[in-house]
């Protein structure tokens, strides 16, 4: 039947940045499916691991700052310590940083392309070596953005590290989905978050982004719950390369 081709009963998913939002959403969409999680965070995931251990899934809380990728082999290992296998890797985590491009600094350029493009890359990567060790096939799930169809405004190191995420699924995709690793995205669009918090206070700028999104309202992180469960389970098994957009209608208006 298809509703069992969605469920993840003894999967692990890694989910990098689940300690609050977007992240904290998909790591309880993946435990109702039936994972088990491994959250790595800089910050303690105390809500995310009571929601998913109310679940009645397990949660390993490992710790890691995504700016350098010296932790990522350490991590991987850890994770393989919850069930001695990895299925489902979500690469969530991410920062921004906001000037006027003509000001931007090499700091704030470096920092946001190392965590959310760089370690990316390098934990997929990790990711696609333990699969191909287990002979299992497995999920890549990145998180990119509106941006990685669009320019945006002050925000150039962002925009640069999102329209990699989208180039690097692709070419992720090309080598690997003859081993049965299925690498595509997510493309949130303007989400209620901690990231848009000054936006959504900006009473003129809030206005102009609702009258552009057809659906009339700011996403929320359980808007990614049924996009992340189908990409992280056999139900995408034929789906390669490819960036969904979650923007209520942002993109086609």
């Amino acid at each position: 039947m298809i509703l069992q081709q969605f469920q993840l009963g003894g999967k692990v998913a890694i989910v990098t940045g689940c300690d609050t939002g977007l992240g904290q959403g998909m790591a309880r969409a993946l435990a109702q499916a039936g994972a088990d999680i491994v959250g790595v965070n800089v910050s303690a995931p105390s809500e995310t691991q009571a929601q998913v251990e109310a679940l009645g899934r397990r949660f390993l809380d490992l710790r890691a700052n995504l700016g350098s990728i010296g932790c990522i082999e350490g991590l991987m290992k850890q994770a393989l310590e919850l069930a001695g296998h990895v299925d489902i890797l979500v690469n969530n985590a991410g920062i921004i940083r906001r000037e006027d491009a003509i000001k931007f600094s090499e700091k704030d350029w470096d920092d946001v392309i190392d965590i959310n493009l760089k370690s990316v890359f390098f934990f997929a990567q990790a990711a696609a070596r333990q699969y191909l060790a287990q002979g299992t096939g497995g999920k890549i799930i990145n998180v990119a953005s509106m941006l990685s169809f669009q320019g945006g405004v002050r925000v150039p190191s962002y925009t640069a590290s999102k329209s990699g995420v989208m180039g690097i699924t692709r070419l992720m995709a090309n080598e690997w989905a003859g081993h049965r690793i299925n690498v595509n995205a997510i493309a949130p669009g303007y989400m209620a978050t901690n990231n848009t918090a000054a936006l959504r206070a900006d009473e003129g700028r809030n206005a102009s982004i609702l009258e552009r999104i057809p659906a009339g309202r700011w996403g929320v992180p359980d808007d990614l719950a049924g996009p992340v469960v189908f990409l992280a389970s056999q139900a995408s098994d034929y789906v390669n390369g490819y960036t969904v957009a979650v923007d209520g209608g942002w993109l086609a208006r």
